[in-house]
């Protein structure tokens, strides 16, 4: 929690108030450039910092950071300029590769990296189309926040992101999926701001907190061509998913089994 409330107030309205004024042309111009292909992008305004929008930046003003990839230069001199952060829900979807370590073994590093490449690409493809905000992968594993300013109900959002994501991979009546993925999805409330070590004009932007944690492990649970959606996440969504199978799980350090709806593939499209 940042110490700071103006800058606390500043970094909720961010991700909630529709009627601040940084929100003046931030949801326009993010509509317009989630439609122009481009990757790897910004993480705060979802420009393309690469491919076929290199030569329009040049109008805008705005480039690829020379400190940090994942921003343009105007999104990280902002972040610089406002450290902090505050607690916000949101909802979260995790998605991981099964089996990476296999593949990895089976192919040559050329080939493997060629396979993550795809499959960031599909995702981070399918998933900005979702209004979805991606923070950088960890390994084999994307993860996506969807955010109250950005995408209106975030939880039947990330739901159907996810839905989306696994017809994109493969998973449905008339495909054959080209690479094995689970993820989760969920909803709570988490610290979402910057982190960077102070003095030295490196930050970044992500979130952190138990509900980040939930997410996670419920992508490392599901099986391949699943997604598990926590109860918080379809009551968020305003959605029964009764027609989904119910699976309680067990997580560390929690009192109570989680339970959560076992979504696979098109056939279980909400």
């Amino acid at each position: 929690m940042t110490e700071n409330p103006q800058l606390e107030q500043l970094w909720r309205d961010l991700f909630t108030n529709p009627e601040h004024p940084v929100h003046r042309h931030s949801r326009r111009a993010r509509r317009f450039w989630k439609r122009v292909p481009g990757s790897p992008r910004c993480k705060m305004c979802a420009v393309p910092l690469s491919g076929v929008a290199a030569p329009i930046l040049k109008f805008t003003g705005k480039a690829p950071s020379p400190g940090n990839p994942r921003f343009c230069n105007q999104c990280e001199m902002w972040a610089a300029k406002h450290p902090g952060g505050a607690e916000v829900e949101m909802t979260f979807l995790f998605a991981d590769v099964r089996g990476s370590t296999g593949l990895a073994e089976e192919m040559n590093p050329g080939e493997f990296a060629e396979v993550m490449r795809r499959f960031y690409e599909v995702a981070n493809g399918v998933l900005i189309q979702s209004d979805a905000w991606m923070d950088k992968p960890v390994g084999d594993e994307i993860i996506a926040l969807y955010v109250p300013i950005f995408t209106g109900n975030h939880a039947a959002r990330a739901i159907d992101g996810a839905s989306q994501l696994l017809g994109a991979l493969g998973y449905t009546p008339e495909g054959t999926p080209w690479i094995e993925v689970g993820g989760g999805v969920h909803t709570g409330v988490a610290y979402i701001g910057t982190v960077g070590v102070e003095g030295t004009g490196s930050y970044d932007v992500t979130v952190l907190g138990d509900a980040v944690n939930v997410t996670s492990r419920l992508a490392s649970l599901a099986e391949p061509g699943e997604f598990l959606i926590s109860e918080s996440a379809a009551r968020s969504a305003g959605r029964e998913l009764e027609h989904l199978a119910r699976r309680d799980l067990d997580l560390r350090g929690r009192n109570a089994p989680l339970s959560v709806r076992v979504m696979k593939g098109t056939a279980a499209r909400v």
